[in-house]
């Protein structure tokens, strides 16, 4: 028996992201391609002879019972195979919150795979996959990982091959976005053609390698609903494309913004620019990263 598992939950941004229409249940039909990036929180489990799960983060205000995410993944497994044993959960956060960037989903994602590797379950990716979309619908391409394009509500998973290596600038301006709103003020019936990214020529430049031509079609309806609301988004857009940024656009439903560096020296200007300069006005939590693919991550769940 694995009596303790430390594991990395990686966090996403949206390359692409194309909403197609809203669904009868009230869920809708999107295109995205997902990247993940090497920004991660950290998830330690110990295993526990007394029944229950236990949850310690090191942000106060997040919920440690029913509500949080990772509570929800350790529960689904541990009821559906009888696990009798208990476990405590660190949860340490550096991945921002209700930012776009799946960092509830991932943390999820990974605590799927830790509980399934404690109590040797048995389960394949794909059988973690299939259980992870109960939990919401990023979760099965956290498990994932990599370059992938996701349909359907997200659950559709596509790989794609590995994204060429980068630096990536993200920001997060001192605002909170609900997904729930966002998508609630989408009108997406009356979409101009020029709001959807051109999902199928990203794919394209992917699979040719080519950078320029990928963040050249970056794009993100949900800006349509989020950047009108928060303005903020658009001046750290600009700002990053002004300190060389290839291009750079807000991840899901925002309000977190990444920038697409191809210097080393641009990419650590920006940073310093945002983090400690006249742009840290403009976001809260800034971090320089790059891209994390598949073979680079297969064996750091």
């Amino acid at each position: 028996m694995i009596r303790y598992l430390g594991l990395k939950a990686y966090g996403k941004i949206n390359l692409g992201l194309d909403v197609l229409r809203k669904r009868e249940d009230g869920y809708h039909d999107v295109r995205m391609i997902m990247q993940t990036v090497g920004l991660y929180d950290k998830i330690d489990i110990y295993l526990q002879e007394t029944p229950g799960i236990e949850i310690v983060t090191n942000l106060f205000y997040l919920p440690v019972n029913e509500n949080n995410l990772v509570y929800k993944a350790a529960k689904l497994l541990m009821d559906e195979f009888h696990v009798t044993q208990g476990i405590r959960i660190h949860l340490k956060k550096f991945i921002p919150v209700s930012a776009g960037m799946a960092g509830g989903s991932s943390d999820a994602a990974s605590v799927l795979f830790g509980v399934n590797k404690m109590f040797k379950l048995g389960l394949t990716r794909q059988e973690l996959m299939e259980r992870g979309v109960k939990i919401g619908a990023d979760v099965p391409y956290c498990i994932m990982r990599g370059t992938a394009l996701s349909e359907g509500i997200g659950e559709i998973l596509t790989p794609l091959p590995d994204m060429p290596q980068c630096q990536v600038l993200i920001a997060k301006p001192g605002v909170n976005v609900s997904t729930k709103f966002v998508y609630d003020n989408l009108n997406a019936a009356g979409l101009k053609e020029s709001d959807h990214p051109d999902i199928d020529g990203m794919i394209s430049a992917i699979k040719n390698r080519d950078i320029y031509q990928v963040s050249a079609r970056l794009g993100n309806v949900l800006e349509t609903v989020t950047i009108p609301e928060y303005p903020v988004i658009a001046r750290i857009k600009d700002r990053m494309k002004e300190a060389g940024a290839v291009n750079a656009l807000m991840s899901g439903s925002g309000p977190t913004v990444f920038g697409i560096f191809t210097s080393p020296q641009a990419a650590e200007k920006a940073y310093e620019d945002m983090r400690y300069g006249e742009g840290k006005t403009l976001a809260k939590q800034v971090y320089l990263t790059n891209f994390y693919n598949t073979r680079e991550v297969a064996n750091e769940q």
